[in-house]
């Protein structure tokens, strides 16, 4: 296989795989407990926070593009920080700004679905295999940012505001996930629409869960030091990355367009 053929043939994000989703689930919790540990236990407070997440996050995006080819590391971090700006960034909105997480989430699906329309009108489609090129790439992680922002305001919602608490709230979107999976397996509706409906519901699993880890008791959480938890989730997905193998994903212009 010639260098062009593997730069047509590969995408520079991983392959969807159930080690996907095992990392993703565990990078969305390290995101809810990394950005309180930042803007509640050291003070930083929700607008610095989100300042300081945005940069990194910017950084890292940079070097995801300029990158030749998929790096399981980058690519992760990079994720790790969408997620920690997505919990500051979603404080930020549904406190600071006053608009509550009806509202925050609300806009933030607005802009979600914008990202979404402007890539499949650009680009005819918005499938994950496309993320080759840096154009698409600007899509693909301007989506997942305002998908990891919404999924941490609809976590809070429905963990908040339904009464369900955290525990429940995971619950909810736990089952929300597997209603997907048994879609997947047993329907032939778009993998597409799957993926990125999926994406989106791993993201509030993973903040009630975070939230459930860090809060106190008599809010329902369990209390744990919200440092040690995001130290103990951290390690758990490096041990994924080095441990469980993880390969780019294959272009549908050699393979169906199939997330």
């Amino acid at each position: 296989m010639n260098d062009a053929f593997k730069k047509d043939a590969l995408s520079k994000v991983p392959a969807v795989t159930l080690v996907f989703w095992i990392i993703k689930i565990a990078a969305t919790t390290l995101g809810e407990t990394g950005g309180d540990t930042v803007t509640m236990t050291l003070n930083w407070g929700y607008f610095a926070g989100t300042a300081l997440f945005l940069g990194l996050l910017f950084v890292l995006v940079v070097a995801q593009i300029l990158a030749n080819k998929f790096h399981p590391f980058l690519y992760w971090a990079t994720i790790v920080a969408s997620t920690t700006f997505g919990t500051t960034m979603a404080d930020f909105a549904d406190r600071s700004l006053g608009i509550g997480y009806a509202g925050g989430s609300t806009l933030l699906f607005a802009c979600l679905a914008a990202v979404l329309g402007l890539w499949y009108w650009s680009q005819g489609t918005i499938s994950v295999n496309t993320v080759s090129t840096p154009k698409v790439e600007a899509f693909y992680w301007a989506a997942i940012t305002f998908s990891q922002t919404l999924g941490t305001a609809l976590g809070d919602w429905t963990a908040d505001d339904t009464g369900l608490g955290y525990d429940g709230g995971a619950l909810v979107f736990a089952a929300g996930l597997a209603a997907l999976v048994a879609l997947f397996f047993m329907t032939n509706i778009s993998r597409v629409f799957l993926f990125w409906a999926a994406f989106i519901l791993t993201r509030p699993l993973g903040a009630t869960v975070g939230d459930f880890l860090d809060k106190p008791v008599s809010d329902g959480g369990l209390a744990l030091s919200r440092p040690i938890a995001t130290l103990v989730i951290g390690v758990f997905i490096i041990a994924c990355i080095i441990i469980l193998p993880q390969r780019a994903g294959l272009h549908p212009g050699r393979l169906e367009a199939a997330p």
